[in-house]
């Protein structure tokens, strides 16, 4: 892709530094030409001379307008190196500069334009004990030295431009990786807290209300719900702990899901039997063939699945009996299914609610490679087959490789 036009600005002490030396360069060039005509006689008429070295320093001066007008400026050059042998320097250093600063067509051009004046110097002023041929080879081989050179640092710098511009852009890209990941950690975190406090405050909840609709209970019964009120609150807390510890582990350590301190299929028992002590009918149906090789992230899942659809049973559907089944073998996945048999209109309330529950744990089984059905049962729950159909169903299923 061709280069813009430098944009004007204030020279830079490099800037400072690359042109008086270019300058000094080219005068001192300038010098020994005039030096070398003046040893072998110069070419008549006498006047001419003078009048080479004055337009000579005059191109030397313009060198310091390269940069602003590097075109217009070779471009002058090149005409005056047709008639003018002083003025070969400033030519040079102006093919130069228009091969570094602007697009290599342009410096092409630039360059082809040289190629007549160069033979046209030669016609005008022909060297004694020279032949053309090799005065005009040996010009041209200059200017296209001065404008290879030019183009070479041209590309160069657009190479180290390009480099530049990649590396700013894979430092954008990794910043935004590494604020993907935190938000990707970020929701983690919120998915498990939800869990957790979501379990814990509603089994708070239930024995809070139950001492709050019955203040004159025996006080074995007020001693024993405020142990439990006690306990859940402090399970919670280390639960928490527990969560954000695993989830803030640093790099190169096991995920949350396969660290020890998370709950997996083996706590399922627990989790319906402290469902059961809050006063849930809940039943549980174990059909697993194997439960050794079940990975700990579908354990860790399938835990919380059963653990959020009773919640959601507890809050939306209380008194209601929950059946929870748990299936599956190595090659066949590992399939959840939570149901309880609330009335129809209740468990549909229930869909219609908030949702973030659901719409959480969807996420949640999305990332573990599995799929989630949620919704009305429409067929009677209880095994007998009789009764008014109702209840919502959860039904999860999780890939369990051989």
């Amino acid at each position: 892709m061709d280069s813009p036009a430098a944009p004007r600005h204030r020279r830079s002490r490099r800037d400072w530094l690359v042109d008086s030396a270019m300058f000094v360069l080219v005068v001192a060039f300038t010098f020994f030409m005039s030096v070398d005509r003046l040893g072998t006689a110069p070419l008549p008429p006498a006047w001419l001379f003078p009048l080479d070295q004055f337009v000579g320093a005059l191109g030397c001066a313009a060198l310091w307008l390269r940069r602003r007008w590097p075109v217009e400026l070779a471009v002058t050059l090149v005409a005056l190196s047709a008639a003018f042998e002083m003025v070969a320097g400033p030519m040079l250093a102006a093919l130069f500069s228009v091969a570094v600063h602007r697009r290599p067509r342009t410096s092409g051009t630039v360059f082809g334009l040289s190629v007549p004046a160069a033979i046209v110097f030669t016609w005008l002023r022909p060297e004694p004990a020279e032949p053309p041929l090799a005065m005009f080879t040996l010009g041209l081989a200059l200017q296209g030295a001065a404008t290879g050179w030019g183009l070479f640092v041209h590309h160069r710098r657009r190479l180290v431009l390009a480099q530049r511009d990649r590396a700013a852009r894979m430092e954008t890209e990794a910043r935004l990786r590494a604020e993907q990941a935190q938000h990707q950690v970020r929701d983690a975190i919120a998915r498990e807290i939800h869990d957790v406090l979501g379990h814990r405050l509603s089994l708070l909840s239930v024995h809070a209300g139950a001492l709050e609709f019955n203040p004159g209970a025996d006080p074995a019964d007020v001693a024993r719900a405020a142990r439990v009120i006690r306990e859940s609150a402090h399970q919670a807390l280390q639960d928490l702990r527990e969560v954000i510890g695993v989830l803030r582990a640093p790099a190169g350590e096991p995920s949350a899901p396969t660290r020890p301190g998370l709950p997996t299929l083996a706590d399922l028992r627990e989790l319906v039997a402290e469902s059961g002590r809050a006063g849930m009918r809940v039943e549980l149906c174990d059909d697993l063939g194997s439960r050794e090789t079940v990975p700990g992230r579908t354990g860790h899942t399938a835990y919380r699945v059963v653990q959020e659809a009773l919640t959601n049973a507890r809050k939306h559907a209380p008194g209601a009996g929950v059946r929870v089944r748990v299936a599956g073998a190595p090659g066949e996945g590992l399939t959840v299914e939570v149901v309880d048999d609330a009335p129809a209109p209740i468990a549909r309330d229930a869909g219609s609610g908030g949702g973030h529950g659901l719409a959480g744990l969807a996420e949640r089984v999305t990332l573990a490679g599995g799929r989630l059905e949620h919704g009305p049962v429409d067929e009677p729950v209880n095994e007998g087959g009789d009764g008014d159909p109702g209840g919502w169903r959860v039904r999860v299923w999780l890939p369990w490789p051989a």
